[in-house]
């Protein structure tokens, strides 16, 4: 094993320190950098019962799922599509806010490319304008090999001598 601030090999037992919150198994060299970690022990709670409520006739909702929406990525160029969608129905920044229901201002901003919008504001305007403004991003494309396993905080940080 070795020391996770110094990257030594520990010969002897890892000693379990906690640095800013942090719990990093050292050796004794650097133990002094954190404060030892205690046994913690559990806090009963006192939990209310649960009960079971059913509701007759109703199916159940699907659930969303959170995750799958972080998968897409808004598009480059997205200023240009909604420039020219918009442009193209014959629509000024004007008649587009009126329709999703936004500001002006705020459209002439996201056509400038001055802010991204949020992911409220790009559906309106993905469905006005039926246009597609996000692209599925592949989660391949990064596999971490480049990293060496050899990497420690040691090597990333510097440490101040008191």
């Amino acid at each position: 094993m070795q020391c996770e601030i110094c990257g030594a090999e520990i010969q002897e037992e890892a000693i379990k320190v906690t640095i800013d919150g942090s719990e990093l198994n050292v050796c004794g060299r650097c133990s002094h950098y954190g404060a030892p970690v205690r046994s913690r022990t559990p806090v009963s709670r006192k939990n209310a019962p649960i009960i079971a409520r059913k509701i007759v006739g109703r199916a159940p909702r699907p659930r969303r799922d959170p995750f799958k929406e972080l998968n897409d990525e808004l598009v480059e160029g997205y200023e240009e599509i909604i420039k020219h969608a918009r442009e193209s129905r014959g629509w000024s920044h004007q008649q587009l806010a009126e329709k999703i229901k936004e500001k002006e201002s705020l459209i002439k901003k996201i056509e400038r490319g001055e802010i991204i919008p949020e992911d409220s504001v790009r559906k309106k305007i993905e469905r006005g304008l039926k246009v597609d403004l996000t692209e599925r991003i592949v989660d391949d494309e990064w596999t971490g090999d480049g990293l060496s396993s050899g990497t420690t905080l040691g090597d990333i940080v510097t440490i101040k001598k008191k």
